[in-house]
């Protein structure tokens, strides 16, 4: 068991999961033929090693990469939170069921949670700053950092 009470995974990655996992990161949508031909592998065995990692957790599922502009929401920022010490598990429900919230994370530092939101713009932005993370039970302060150009990596190297 891990600290928090989950179960901890004994799978243990090798080099053809790696390659498994970067080919995925690179294109979630590529077909399980074109995935066995970049990795060596043959078809049947891709569609084990996809069920094995599924089924282990170590993929979580598969998504799209949003053009967060074209979609509408043209306004990004950084929101830093400072929280109560016991707060965390409620601040992070609240945080999941928000509107416009795009990622947070639990942080070591200076600051307690950073949050990433996109919003369609200024108003909705001052909305959910001001009155819907601020009004939640246990922040204590935050901090807003307007972002106004970003770039997006590959996503994690496993290769």
């Amino acid at each position: 068991m891990a600290a928090d009470g989950t179960a901890e995974s004994r799978y243990v990655l090798d080099d053809v999961d790696r390659r498994i996992l970067d080919e995925l990161t690179r294109d979630a949508r590529i077909s399980v033929r074109a995935l066995a031909e970049r990795t060596h592998i043959s078809r049947a065995h891709a569609y084990v090693r996809i069920d094995r990692l599924l089924a282990e957790g170590i993929i979580r599922g598969f998504t799209a990469r949003i053009d967060h502009e074209k979609a509408g929401l043209t306004t990004s920022a950084l929101v830093a939170m400072s929280i109560r010490q016991d707060s965390w598990r409620g601040i992070a429900e609240a945080l999941r069921e928000l509107p416009f919230v795009d990622h947070f994370a639990l942080l070591g530092g200076a600051f307690d949670v950073l949050v990433t939101v996109r919003v369609p713009d200024n108003r909705t932005l001052r909305h959910l700053v001001l009155e819907r993370l601020q009004g939640i039970d246990g922040v204590r302060s935050t901090t807003t950092w307007m972002v106004f150009e970003e770039e997006h990596g590959q996503g994690a190297q496993w290769v």
